[in-house]
């Protein structure tokens, strides 16, 4: 049996709202969300990363995908009133966020001023998966939940996926 998991400010919050969820733990080492996906034999479409891009004016903003997924920085410039966004570097990442890449996550950033998005494709989903605020940990939660408590606008923030037609 695994010994419980140190609450994060993430499963706090999740909890002050009521909101249940289902706490993941894999190889602190693992900081991508397909490897998390491959990690605990899931969906590599239900776990979502969490990307800081940042607006021309230097403010951030955190973007959440699904781990297969690329970024589409025209798209998101659009559905966010810009004519571009950046990635932030790394480096940029975390001492915008205070959080190590890997471990990211909108829930545990609430008490920062930054405006959170959701990539479309999640509506297709009762729930994903995402990052608990620690590297290791993650958080599976209804994505209607997920929504309302981050107040996550919801965009087209990846280009549509083409389906290779069987020949």
């Amino acid at each position: 049996m695994t010994p419980p998991v140190e609450k994060t400010n993430a499963m706090r919050l999740l909890d002050a709202h009521h909101v249940q969820y289902a706490v993941y733990t894999f190889s602190p080492d693992i900081h991508s969300a397909t490897g998390v996906a491959a990690a605990l034999a899931l969906a590599p479409e239900e776990v979502y990363k969490t990307l800081v891009l940042v607006r021309p004016s230097g403010k951030a903003l955190l973007v959440m995908i699904a781990g297969p997924r690329e970024i589409d920085l025209k798209r998101v410039a659009s559905a966010v009133g810009d004519k571009k966004v950046r990635m932030a570097t790394q480096r940029e990442a975390e001492a915008l966020t205070g959080l190590q890449v890997g471990g990211i996550s909108a829930l545990a950033l609430l008490n920062r001023p930054f405006e959170v998005f959701l990539d479309r494709p999640a509506l297709d989903l009762p729930e994903i998966v995402v990052s608990a605020g620690r590297r290791g940990v993650n958080l599976r939660l209804a994505v209607a939940d997920l929504i309302r408590v981050t107040r996550a606008r919801v965009i087209e923030a990846t280009a549509p996926t083409t389906e290779r037609q069987p020949e």
